[in-house]
């Protein structure tokens, strides 16, 4: 599955960053893609809000650092989501 064939996110295994500084959402992230990656989930959705757009920036910085992430984008109908594609976990 890729992100352009996902339409309902309530499905996929989420995180919400709301009321937390940058540095605990990289932890955040960070942790979160890794638990995912080695439960064999290849879609996650990361809720950063709107706001300021630190939340969102930071998820993007991180995403874009990290290895096991294939592919990202704001999700459709929600600019405060953002969905995101992991590598599969190949030990299962």
């Amino acid at each position: 599955m890729s992100l352009d064939d996902v339409i309902y996110i309530e499905k996929f295994p989420s995180i919400d960053l709301h009321g937390l500084d940058s540095q605990t959402a990289r932890v955040f992230i960070t942790d979160f893609i890794n638990d995912n990656y080695k439960m064999g989930n290849t879609i996650i959705v990361i809720i950063h809000g709107i706001g300021t757009g630190t939340l969102r920036k930071v998820t993007s910085e991180v995403l874009s650092k990290n290895s096991r992430v294939l592919a990202y984008k704001t999700y459709y109908y929600n600019n405060g989501c953002t969905i995101a594609q992991i590598k599969e976990n190949e030990k299962k």
